[in-house]
């Protein structure tokens, strides 16, 4: 039944708690996302993925939920999420929810009653293991620190949760949980939303004789990926809720696979196989950890980069289908991680963005992304909310011993919260986001970097994304071209091309802050086709296509040229 229209699409990711307080309680609400679709109509975008709206205890930022039938009271009622889908199709953007149901929350009816003595037919909903020589039954690490296993007095048994102690596994053998799962879904897709970005989705199908896990990025406890990530059954669950749910309605469906490869990419993104449409994989947002993972000093290599994006560009072609995202709400800003969020932060932010829009795939939006919002910098660690920053901080100080100062320049450049803080519509106190403290405090730099300026300034970064999601409807190349590689080995300039029979689109990012010059590796052949005609580029005026082109800071041209003869 899928008509392939996410293909075309551009997705906005709207961070419901950090996008707009429409009753001045200091948090985001559902009723002001309806305030600012008509923002983002302008934008272009043809798709909103909201985070969790669901009843949560909020231990996670809504991925703990207690409730998968019911809207958090702090966003709103259910009768205003039907008043956003109603609103949101009348201005034809579509709306897809998160899915999560690797876990749910520990204050979930299903896990209160597996608790209970004695065992009844909910124990069997999550997954519970005796204790090992009278320790957990696995080395496993938690995502947020710790074991992965919770031991519970009563029962005598552990159960298992991948990320924190309130966030219980769901045991995905269990078939009645599977059809539980799919029930809720069809209640969602009955009302009519377009599709689903599922949470942690790779790991469902735990190994089943659960084996100890490596201890990589210097953690005391070994992670969980050996056992829980790409699982034995993983594809056969897919493909039943493919079939059992999502072959009946026509929507966008989007996996957040952690730990996978592109070859592991298109088996879950091959329509052949009937799983889903695309996911999210990591690779790219590992190129710049360290010896202490995420939370590391380290710096990206380009080549690092351009390996990683290249293999997922030619391995999924015409295989699978790719999702292109440089933000989310579990990562850095980008313009502060692998662009320059100083002096060239507009032009920076234009060059990531024509680097990722002229690939294939569906382009994903992070609220923010498209005015240049940048990571925070708060000066305690008591100003953060993140769980995981506190987890960090503790191991970074406790475990290896290092210093205050370290733990905060790493919190600094990669917590969560950098992604989190309130979205900047004006100069106005706590940025326009609300008229009173918001659940997290707002960037310092909201008076300079804010969505009402970006509309008053005719060169901001705000009307060039709006530009990339136009030529992705009017150039088909976009979506179909075959991408090629070139200038592999240069750790300054990211030059590819996009080719069908008919047309070669060229495009140049450079990553340096210093004027580049360089090669065009194949100018004599484009030199035999039509003059180039310039797509997008980030200066007023842009450097030509020549054999020897010299780059800006942070140049980024695209050109297209038609082939002779065609």
């Amino acid at each position: 039944m899928n008509s392939e229209w996410w293909k075309q699409s551009v997705v906005y990711q709207v961070y419901p708690k950090s996008f707009y307080d429409s009753n001045q309680d200091g948090s985001g609400d559902i009723r002001g996302i309806i305030e600012k679709l008509d923002y983002l109509k302008k934008l272009g975008i043809d798709v909103i993925w909201l985070n969790p709206l669901y009843q949560s205890p909020y231990v996670d930022n809504g991925y703990d939920i207690s409730d998968y039938y019911q809207i958090n009271p702090d966003f709103g009622t259910m009768a205003d999420f039907d008043a956003l889908l109603q609103e949101a199709h009348q201005r034809d953007i579509k709306i897809i929810m998160d899915l999560v149901v690797n876990h749910t929350s520990d204050q979930h009816e299903w896990f209160k009653k597996s608790q209970q003595v004695p065992k009844n037919k909910y124990r069997d909903y999550y997954i519970w293991k005796d204790p090992v020589e009278g320790h957990e039954p696995t080395n496993w690490g938690s995502s947020f620190g710790g074991s992965t296993w919770e031991f519970n007095e009563e029962i005598g048994q552990y159960y298992l949760h991948l990320f924190a102690k309130e966030q219980p596994d769901l045991n995905w053998e269990n078939p009645e949980v599977r059809q539980e799962i799919y029930k809720m879904m069809r209640f969602w897709l009955d009302k009519g939303i377009d599709g689903f970005r599922m949470d942690v989705i790779s790991l469902l199908s735990k190994k089943p004789d659960y084996p100890d896990g490596r201890v990589i990025q210097n953690r005391k406890l070994g992670t969980y990926y050996d056992g829980a990530s790409n699982g034995p059954r993983v594809h056969e669950f897919l493909h039943e809720m493919y079939q059992e749910v999502l072959s009946h309605y026509d929507v966008l469906t989007v996996g957040e696979t952690p730990n996978t490869n592109a070859d592991q990419g298109v088996l879950y993104s091959d329509p052949t196989r009937e799983e889903l449409n695309m996911v999210f994989h990591f690779e790219h947002m590992h190129v710049d950890y360290g010896k202490y993972g995420k939370y590391s000093n380290a710096s990206f290599k380009l080549t690092d980069l351009k390996k990683v994006l290249t293999e997922w560009q030619e391995k999924l072609y015409q295989k699978g289908w790719n999702s292109l995202y440089w933000n989310n709400h579990d990562q850095a800003r980008v313009i502060s991680r692998f662009g320059d969020d100083q002096e060239y932060r507009v032009t920076s932010g234009k060059m990531l963005a024509t680097l990722l829009h002229f690939m294939q795939g569906t382009p994903y939006i992070y609220q923010g992304e498209e005015i240049g919002m940048t990571n925070v910098k708060f000066p305690e660690l008591t100003d953060y909310q993140d769980l995981d920053v506190f987890n960090t901080y503790k191991e970074l100080t406790e475990m290896h011993q290092l210093s205050h100062e370290f733990a905060m320049e790493a919190i600094h450049a990669k917590s969560r919260d950098n992604a989190r803080t309130p979205m900047q519509w004006s100069e106005e106190k706590f940025a326009g986001f609300s008229k009173v403290n918001p659940w997290l405090a707002v960037n310092s730099n909201y008076p300079a970097i804010n969505v009402e300026k970006a509309l008053e300034d005719p060169n901001s970064l705000f009307y060039y994304y709006q530009k990339l999601i136009q030529l992705r409807k009017e150039y088909e190349i976009i979506t179909t071209g075959r991408y090629q590689l070139l200038a592999a080995d240069s750790e300054k300039i990211y030059y590819y091309t996009r080719e069908t029979d008919d047309q070669i689109l060229v495009v140049v990012c450079s990553f340096s802050n210093e004027t580049e010059e360089f090669v065009l590796e194949n100018y004599s052949d484009l030199a035999t086709h039509s003059e180039a005609k310039l797509l997008s580029g980030n200066y007023l005026e842009a450097s030509q296509v020549a054999s020897e082109m010299i780059l800006k800071p942070y140049e980024a041209v695209a050109y297209l040229f038609d082939k002779k003869g065609k």
